[in-house]
């Protein structure tokens, strides 16, 4: 069944980045995420107490508790690292790094989970890795003239931090009921998402979102729920080293969806980078 709720992290993983991108045409990106991020708590702690899984908080010892909150303070830091990059760096520079978590993970789950590497999952990786960087078209820089390399280091923080979230929050969830587990680190989320806008001095912007950004931005927080609630229980029971990758092709959703809404199409250069992708995630499934 864990590959099931894989497969579902990545399907409602492609649908918020649709639905995210609908709710953020005048608004803020900071103050949309932070708005988001309300819904994500609200619908991990329903799915707590309709599942009556709240008695369970008592049982929760120290260590857990701490990986969870460490989980959900990287998460908080990747983003944080990664908007910073993309701020004073070249796109098509700082995608193709932050990317790169996808092998940090791997590499991470083998060394503390002992989980196998296989010649199909390195071929996979390498697959992933191409097509990845493909998948990212050529732009002109827009860094400002003497930032140097500070991009760099921004853009492999993100990497770190978002690769360390998936691994602490597997040992954070070992014997705690997921969807608990994912409320909990949902908390802490929250708070590193206020304190971003209230940082960058946006928290007067809300006031101005359009109604129907609002409730784009209300949906797309619904399905980043649903998203984080599939994939914290895909962890659970799954490999990290395949969780991961299978939920990296909401790639798939969020380019189909793409297509319908805003009829963007794909050039022959990322069509390849695609395809690339998604075989190496099959590969990885062997």
């Amino acid at each position: 069944m864990w590959i099931v709720f894989a497969f579902a992290s990545a399907f409602f993983a492609g649908l918020t980045s649709i639905l995210a991108k609908c709710g953020i045409r005048s608004t803020d990106s900071n103050v949309a995420t932070a708005i988001r991020t309300i819904v994500v708590l609200l619908f991990a702690w329903l799915m707590v107490f309709l599942t009556d899984t709240p008695a369970q908080l008592s049982a929760i010892n120290g260590e857990t508790l701490l990986f969870l909150v460490l989980s959900g303070l990287a998460t908080g830091a990747s983003w944080l690292c990664y908007f910073r990059a993309l701020q004073i760096g070249d796109i098509n520079k700082v995608v193709p790094v932050d990317k790169s978590s996808i092998l940090l993970t791997v590499v991470l789950a083998f060394l503390l989970f002992r989980e196998p590497v296989s010649a199909p999952k390195l071929l996979g990786l390498v697959g992933i890795g191409v097509g990845t960087y493909l998948m990212i078209e050529k732009k002109e820089g827009t860094a400002p003239a003497g930032e140097g390399h500070g991009w760099l280091f921004f853009a492999a923080g993100s990497a770190v931090f978002a690769s360390l979230t998936s691994i602490l929050g597997k040992i954070g969830i070992t014997g705690v009921e997921s969807n608990l587990g994912t409320a909990i680190r949902t908390v802490v989320v929250l708070i590193m998402a206020w304190v971003m806008v209230f940082v960058t001095g946006k928290q007067h912007a809300i006031r101005r979102i359009p109604k129907r950004e609002m409730a784009f931005i209300c949906l797309s927080g619904l399905a980043t729920g649903a998203s984080w609630l599939c994939y914290y229980r895909a962890l659970q029971d799954g490999p990290a080293s395949i969780v991961v990758p299978i939920d990296k092709l909401s790639i798939l959703v969020t380019i189909a969806f793409a297509a319908l809404v805003f009829h963007e199409r794909l050039s022959r250069r990322s069509a390849v980078g695609l395809g690339l992708i998604t075989a190496g995630t099959m590969v990885m499934l062997l």
